[in-house]
Protein backbone atom coordinates (compact mmCIF):
# COMPACT_ATOMS: atom_id res chain seq x y z
CA UNK A 1 0.00 0.00 0.00
CA UNK A 2 0.99 3.21 -0.89
CA UNK A 3 1.94 5.49 1.88
CA UNK A 4 1.69 9.11 2.16
CA UNK A 5 4.97 12.05 2.18
CA UNK A 6 4.95 15.39 2.68
CA UNK A 7 7.74 17.43 1.45
CA UNK A 8 9.42 20.85 2.72
CA UNK A 9 9.72 22.43 -0.95
CA UNK A 10 12.39 25.24 0.95
CA UNK A 11 14.18 23.33 3.01
CA UNK A 12 13.44 19.70 0.66
CA UNK A 13 12.74 17.72 4.02
CA UNK A 14 10.46 14.72 3.54
CA UNK A 15 8.60 13.35 6.03
CA UNK A 16 6.56 10.27 6.08
CA UNK A 17 3.31 10.78 7.32
CA UNK A 18 1.30 7.24 7.40
CA UNK A 19 3.07 3.64 8.28
CA UNK A 20 0.36 1.52 6.97
CA UNK A 21 3.32 -1.09 5.61
CA UNK A 22 5.23 -0.58 9.06
CA UNK A 23 4.03 -4.15 10.65
CA UNK A 24 4.25 -5.73 7.72
CA UNK A 25 8.02 -4.51 6.56
CA UNK A 26 8.52 -5.40 10.40
CA UNK A 27 8.39 -9.23 9.62
CA UNK A 28 9.18 -9.75 6.44
CA UNK A 29 12.15 -9.13 3.96
CA UNK A 30 11.57 -6.64 0.62
CA UNK A 31 14.52 -7.41 -1.43
CA UNK A 32 15.89 -3.98 -3.77
CA UNK A 33 16.54 -5.22 -7.61
CA UNK A 34 19.91 -5.25 -9.05
CA UNK A 35 20.81 -4.21 -12.04
CA UNK A 36 23.42 -5.32 -14.23
CA UNK A 37 24.38 -4.74 -17.92
CA UNK A 38 25.80 -6.25 -20.74
CA UNK A 39 26.74 -5.83 -24.33
CA UNK A 40 23.54 -7.44 -26.30
CA UNK A 41 24.03 -9.67 -29.32
CA UNK A 42 21.16 -6.86 -30.98
CA UNK A 43 24.20 -4.14 -30.84
CA UNK A 44 22.32 -2.25 -27.57
CA UNK A 45 23.83 -2.40 -24.42
CA UNK A 46 21.05 -4.05 -22.36
CA UNK A 47 19.80 -3.97 -18.58
CA UNK A 48 18.53 -6.47 -16.66
CA UNK A 49 17.34 -7.20 -12.91
CA UNK A 50 17.47 -9.64 -10.60
CA UNK A 51 15.99 -9.97 -7.26
CA UNK A 52 18.09 -12.58 -4.46
CA UNK A 53 15.89 -15.34 -2.79
CA UNK A 54 14.99 -14.24 0.72
CA UNK A 55 17.68 -15.47 3.28
CA UNK A 56 19.96 -15.93 0.16
CA UNK A 57 22.89 -18.35 1.21
CA UNK A 58 25.94 -17.47 -1.34
CA UNK A 59 26.74 -20.58 -2.83
CA UNK A 60 23.46 -22.55 -2.40
CA UNK A 61 21.77 -23.00 -5.86
CA UNK A 62 18.68 -21.81 -6.39
CA UNK A 63 15.35 -21.84 -8.65
CA UNK A 64 14.92 -18.94 -10.39
CA UNK A 65 11.67 -16.94 -12.90
CA UNK A 66 12.45 -14.80 -15.37
CA UNK A 67 9.15 -13.04 -15.31
CA UNK A 68 8.24 -10.97 -18.52
CA UNK A 69 6.46 -7.47 -18.57
CA UNK A 70 3.10 -6.60 -20.34
CA UNK A 71 3.02 -4.30 -23.34
CA UNK A 72 5.17 -5.26 -25.43
CA UNK A 73 5.77 -1.32 -24.67
CA UNK A 74 5.72 -1.49 -21.06
CA UNK A 75 8.71 -1.36 -19.03
CA UNK A 76 10.61 -2.98 -15.75
CA UNK A 77 12.76 -1.53 -13.55
CA UNK A 78 14.20 -1.44 -9.91
CA UNK A 79 11.19 -0.80 -8.24
CA UNK A 80 8.37 -3.25 -6.06
CA UNK A 81 6.08 -5.67 -7.53
CA UNK A 82 4.56 -8.05 -5.66
CA UNK A 83 4.40 -11.09 -7.63
CA UNK A 84 8.04 -10.86 -7.69
CA UNK A 85 8.10 -10.25 -4.16
CA UNK A 86 6.35 -13.16 -3.29
CA UNK A 87 8.48 -15.71 -5.37
CA UNK A 88 11.64 -13.85 -4.25
CA UNK A 89 10.23 -15.10 -0.29
CA UNK A 90 9.66 -18.33 -1.46
CA UNK A 91 13.13 -19.03 -2.44
CA UNK A 92 13.76 -18.01 -6.02
CA UNK A 93 15.64 -15.46 -7.60
CA UNK A 94 13.43 -13.41 -10.05
CA UNK A 95 15.18 -12.30 -13.20
CA UNK A 96 13.53 -9.76 -15.61
CA UNK A 97 14.63 -6.95 -18.33
CA UNK A 98 13.64 -5.03 -21.08
CA UNK A 99 14.19 -7.10 -24.82
CA UNK A 100 13.30 -5.11 -27.74
CA UNK A 101 9.57 -4.18 -28.12
CA UNK A 102 9.88 -2.54 -24.51
CA UNK A 103 9.35 1.47 -23.74
CA UNK A 104 12.28 3.47 -22.73
CA UNK A 105 14.55 3.47 -25.33
CA UNK A 106 12.73 5.06 -28.25
CA UNK A 107 10.51 3.89 -31.40
CA UNK A 108 13.11 2.26 -33.27
CA UNK A 109 13.69 -0.34 -29.92
CA UNK A 110 9.98 -0.39 -29.11
CA UNK A 111 8.93 -0.84 -32.65
CA UNK A 112 8.89 -5.13 -33.48
CA UNK A 113 6.05 -4.88 -35.60
CA UNK A 114 6.56 -7.57 -37.48
CA UNK A 115 9.13 -9.25 -35.23
CA UNK A 116 7.26 -10.25 -32.75
CA UNK A 117 8.45 -13.61 -31.49
CA UNK A 118 11.93 -13.41 -32.76
CA UNK A 119 13.54 -10.07 -32.05
CA UNK A 120 12.03 -10.08 -28.25
CA UNK A 121 12.42 -14.13 -27.81
CA UNK A 122 16.19 -13.68 -29.19
CA UNK A 123 16.67 -11.07 -26.50
CA UNK A 124 15.18 -13.42 -23.32
CA UNK A 125 16.81 -15.97 -24.72
CA UNK A 126 20.30 -14.39 -24.37
CA UNK A 127 19.05 -12.20 -20.91
CA UNK A 128 18.57 -15.74 -19.37
CA UNK A 129 22.30 -16.71 -20.65
CA UNK A 130 23.66 -13.93 -19.30
CA UNK A 131 21.48 -13.80 -15.35
CA UNK A 132 22.86 -17.29 -15.13
CA UNK A 133 26.32 -16.10 -15.70
CA UNK A 134 25.85 -12.95 -13.86
CA UNK A 135 24.04 -15.39 -10.87
CA UNK A 136 26.35 -18.42 -10.76
CA UNK A 137 23.63 -19.41 -7.70
CA UNK A 138 21.15 -20.02 -9.97
CA UNK A 139 20.52 -23.72 -10.91
CA UNK A 140 20.13 -23.64 -14.90
CA UNK A 141 18.19 -26.91 -14.80
CA UNK A 142 15.61 -24.98 -12.62
CA UNK A 143 14.36 -21.66 -14.41
CA UNK A 144 10.57 -21.16 -14.71
CA UNK A 145 9.37 -18.11 -16.55
CA UNK A 146 6.03 -15.99 -16.07
CA UNK A 147 4.44 -13.03 -17.37
CA UNK A 148 0.94 -11.77 -18.52
CA UNK A 149 -0.42 -10.01 -21.43
CA UNK A 150 2.06 -9.62 -23.40
CA UNK A 151 4.24 -11.79 -21.05
CA UNK A 152 1.90 -14.59 -21.10
CA UNK A 153 1.95 -14.12 -25.29
CA UNK A 154 6.03 -14.56 -24.80
CA UNK A 155 5.27 -17.62 -22.34
CA UNK A 156 3.14 -19.34 -24.87
CA UNK A 157 5.41 -18.43 -27.28
CA UNK A 158 8.55 -19.42 -25.44
CA UNK A 159 7.37 -23.26 -24.51
CA UNK A 160 6.62 -23.73 -28.20
CA UNK A 161 9.91 -22.70 -29.20
CA UNK A 162 12.28 -24.07 -26.51
CA UNK A 163 12.33 -26.50 -23.95
CA UNK A 164 14.81 -24.64 -21.40
CA UNK A 165 12.38 -24.11 -19.47
CA UNK A 166 11.48 -26.15 -16.80
CA UNK A 167 8.10 -24.41 -16.08
CA UNK A 168 5.81 -21.71 -17.38
CA UNK A 169 2.94 -19.32 -15.78
CA UNK A 170 0.79 -17.74 -18.74
CA UNK A 171 -1.57 -15.20 -17.49
CA UNK A 172 -4.13 -13.40 -19.22
CA UNK A 173 -2.89 -14.72 -22.21
CA UNK A 174 -2.68 -14.20 -26.17
CA UNK A 175 -2.10 -17.31 -28.48
CA UNK A 176 -3.91 -17.02 -31.58
CA UNK A 177 -3.87 -13.69 -33.63
CA UNK A 178 -6.50 -15.21 -35.83
CA UNK A 179 -9.42 -15.24 -33.47
CA UNK A 180 -8.38 -12.10 -31.17
CA UNK A 181 -8.59 -9.89 -33.65
CA UNK A 182 -12.54 -10.90 -33.25
CA UNK A 183 -13.53 -10.86 -30.06
CA UNK A 184 -11.71 -8.07 -28.22
CA UNK A 185 -11.56 -4.51 -27.53
CA UNK A 186 -8.14 -3.79 -29.14
CA UNK A 187 -8.40 -6.86 -31.45
CA UNK A 188 -9.79 -4.21 -34.45
CA UNK A 189 -6.34 -2.03 -34.70
CA UNK A 190 -3.46 -4.80 -32.82
CA UNK A 191 -3.08 -7.06 -35.85
CA UNK A 192 -2.46 -3.95 -37.82
CA UNK A 193 0.08 -2.56 -35.60
CA UNK A 194 1.84 -6.07 -34.63
CA UNK A 195 1.63 -7.72 -37.96
CA UNK A 196 0.12 -5.31 -40.36
CA UNK A 197 -2.44 -7.87 -41.05
CA UNK A 198 -5.37 -9.63 -40.77
CA UNK A 199 -6.05 -13.11 -41.32
CA UNK A 200 -8.50 -12.42 -44.07
CA UNK A 201 -5.36 -10.74 -45.96
CA UNK A 202 -2.93 -13.05 -44.94
CA UNK A 203 -3.24 -16.06 -43.00
CA UNK A 204 -0.23 -17.73 -43.32
CA UNK A 205 1.51 -14.34 -41.49
CA UNK A 206 -0.65 -14.47 -39.19
CA UNK A 207 -0.92 -17.97 -38.03
CA UNK A 208 3.16 -17.81 -38.20
CA UNK A 209 3.14 -15.33 -35.66
CA UNK A 210 0.90 -16.99 -33.18
CA UNK A 211 2.14 -18.94 -30.03
CA UNK A 212 -0.75 -21.54 -30.69
CA UNK A 213 1.30 -22.60 -33.85
CA UNK A 214 4.18 -23.92 -32.40
CA UNK A 215 2.15 -25.70 -29.11
CA UNK A 216 2.92 -28.59 -31.16
CA UNK A 217 6.51 -28.87 -30.06
CA UNK A 218 4.80 -27.83 -26.17
CA UNK A 219 7.08 -29.59 -23.72
CA UNK A 220 6.88 -27.32 -20.58
CA UNK A 221 4.23 -27.81 -18.08
CA UNK A 222 2.60 -25.06 -18.30
CA UNK A 223 -0.15 -23.47 -15.95
CA UNK A 224 -2.78 -20.71 -17.27
CA UNK A 225 -4.36 -17.85 -15.22
CA UNK A 226 -7.05 -16.49 -16.73
CA UNK A 227 -9.88 -14.18 -15.95
CA UNK A 228 -13.54 -15.26 -17.69
CA UNK A 229 -14.54 -10.56 -18.02
CA UNK A 230 -10.79 -10.51 -19.79
CA UNK A 231 -12.16 -8.63 -22.86
CA UNK A 232 -8.30 -7.78 -23.56
CA UNK A 233 -7.37 -10.80 -23.73
CA UNK A 234 -9.81 -13.30 -23.91
CA UNK A 235 -10.49 -16.55 -22.07
CA UNK A 236 -10.69 -18.25 -25.75
CA UNK A 237 -7.26 -17.97 -26.83
CA UNK A 238 -5.92 -19.00 -23.05
CA UNK A 239 -8.46 -22.21 -23.40
CA UNK A 240 -7.01 -22.62 -26.99
CA UNK A 241 -3.45 -22.97 -25.63
CA UNK A 242 -4.04 -25.18 -22.94
CA UNK A 243 -5.98 -27.84 -24.93
CA UNK A 244 -3.23 -27.75 -27.54
CA UNK A 245 -0.97 -28.03 -25.09
CA UNK A 246 -2.35 -31.02 -23.33
CA UNK A 247 -3.09 -32.77 -26.47
CA UNK A 248 0.99 -33.22 -26.33
CA UNK A 249 0.89 -35.04 -23.34
CA UNK A 250 2.66 -32.03 -21.84
CA UNK A 251 1.21 -31.06 -18.47
CA UNK A 252 -0.83 -28.41 -18.02
CA UNK A 253 -3.58 -26.55 -15.68
CA UNK A 254 -6.15 -23.69 -16.52
CA UNK A 255 -7.58 -21.88 -14.07
CA UNK A 256 -10.67 -19.63 -14.89
CA UNK A 257 -11.80 -16.66 -12.46
CA UNK A 258 -15.14 -15.95 -12.44
CA UNK A 259 -15.92 -12.07 -12.82
CA UNK A 260 -12.69 -10.79 -13.34
CA UNK A 261 -11.03 -9.15 -15.77
CA UNK A 262 -7.49 -8.14 -17.38
CA UNK A 263 -6.80 -6.23 -13.85
CA UNK A 264 -7.19 -9.30 -12.05
CA UNK A 265 -3.91 -9.22 -10.47
CA UNK A 266 -4.09 -5.74 -9.82
CA UNK A 267 -7.52 -4.90 -8.51
CA UNK A 268 -9.48 -7.93 -8.25
CA UNK A 269 -11.61 -9.59 -5.56
CA UNK A 270 -8.99 -10.45 -2.86
CA UNK A 271 -9.92 -13.71 -2.35
CA UNK A 272 -8.88 -14.39 -6.33
CA UNK A 273 -5.81 -12.45 -6.13
CA UNK A 274 -4.84 -14.78 -3.25
CA UNK A 275 -6.11 -17.75 -5.04
CA UNK A 276 -3.49 -16.71 -8.46
CA UNK A 277 -0.66 -16.50 -6.46
CA UNK A 278 -1.47 -19.27 -4.83
CA UNK A 279 -1.92 -21.32 -7.95
CA UNK A 280 0.97 -19.69 -9.50
CA UNK A 281 3.55 -20.57 -6.21
CA UNK A 282 2.29 -24.04 -6.16
CA UNK A 283 2.93 -24.61 -9.77
CA UNK A 284 6.74 -23.82 -9.38
CA UNK A 285 6.60 -25.44 -6.21
CA UNK A 286 6.04 -28.61 -8.45
CA UNK A 287 8.15 -28.07 -11.14
CA UNK A 288 11.10 -26.14 -10.18
CA UNK A 289 12.14 -27.46 -6.42
CA UNK A 290 10.50 -31.01 -5.83
CA UNK A 291 13.58 -32.39 -8.79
Amino acid sequence: MAELYSLDVKTGEEKKLTGFNDEYLDSHEVIVPEPFRYEGKNGYTMEGYVIHPAGYEPGKKYPAVLEIHGGPKGVSGGVFFHEMQCLASDGYFVIFSNPRGSDGRGEAYADITEAFGRDDFADLMEFTDQALAHCPDIDENRVGICGGSYGGFMCNWMIGHTDRYGAAVSQRSISNYATKCLYTDIGYYANRLQMEAYPWEDFHKVWSMSPLSGAVNAKTPTLFLQSDEDYRCWMGDAIQMFSAVKRQGTDAKLVLFHGENHELSRSGKPENRMTRLKELEDWFEKYLKKI
